[in-house]
């Protein structure tokens, strides 16, 4: 059966993986091992979160971090909220950022602390640009600026709202809804943003996986970055249709790639810059 036709929607794929593979590993973050049960739970709880924050279907959530397993869950978890998610680069400067934030409308962003040296809450601010529609910030660390949230404070603020109502937002999602949008380098010119729904989402990247022959059980180190299509969709979309292990690499670096691929016993690591 067609991906769109079997899932409908990304949250229903998450609950279905969580529910088909279970125990098995589903994401590999150095000592941490987090099964598809678990994933399942965590991507609950940040949807929750979401919910609680005045996150709206169809309301624009933005994440500007690299591969990790808190990109993973905060991601999920706003799409599961009925959110469009808006993954942004994490090579732009602040004011490259800022520019898809205003153009999206983005409502929520989630933004890495430090990565490669720079500080993305700095960088964005030192930006300078009006972002009217932006009402939080949640930085994926145990620290934060007083006027943003923590990854953690922002979770907790998710307790009261329950399984069920989770479910029943995710439940009301369509297949022809918005998943994400997708803006390009803006090598020549300002960034364009693609819309992206749904069904289109879990049809091709479904196909993509039957293509590239990835299976149950096989371990995926997802050099691609999360901000990219191939490292969103053909990496953690592509793995939840399989059950395959997800193993995120933040940077590229040949010595770690090749010691993840002893280490984690890795199977598949599809495209550039294979």
């Amino acid at each position: 059966m067609r991906g769109d036709l079997e899932w409908g929607s990304i949250p229903k794929l998450v609950r279905s993986a969580a529910e088909l593979y279970g125990e098995r590993e589903a994401v590999v973050e150095g000592r941490t091992r987090v099964s598809y049960a678990e994933l399942g739970e965590r991507v609950e709880r940040a949807a929750a979160a979401c919910m609680a924050s005045g996150v709206e279907p169809g309301d624009r959530v933005g994440v500007w971090a690299p591969n990790t397993l808190d990109w993973i869950v905060s991601a999920l978890g706003a799409v599961t909220a009925g959110a469009v998610l808006v993954p942004l680069n994490t090579r732009f400067k602040g004011g490259e950022a800022a520019y898809v934030l205003q153009r999206s409308r983005a409502k929520l962003l989630f933004v890495t602390g430090t990565f490669l040296g720079t500080s993305y809450v700095a960088s964005l601010r030192r930006a300078e640009v009006d972002l009217p529609h932006l009402e939080q910030v949640v930085v994926l660390a145990d620290s934060a600026p007083e006027d943003f949230r923590t990854w953690k404070d922002f979770l907790a603020g998710g307790d009261g709202i329950s399984s069920a109502q989770v479910r029943t937002r995710a439940d009301a999602i369509d297949s022809s809804a918005p998943s994400d949008i997708v803006f390009t380098s803006g090598t020549t010119g300002r960034p364009k943003g693609a819309v992206i729904t749904h069904a289109q989402t879990l049809r091709c990247y479904d196909v993509w996986s039957e293509l590239a022959g990835l299976r149950e059980g096989d371990r995926y180190l997802i050099v691609n970055p999360f901000f990219h299509t191939f490292g969103y969709k053909a990496g953690i979309i592509a793995c939840l249709t399989r059950g395959a292990t997800m193993v995120p690499q933040p940077v590229f670096n040949v010595d770690t790639v090749l010691a993840n691929i002893a280490s984690e016993r890795i199977s598949v690591l599809p495209g550039p810059p294979t």
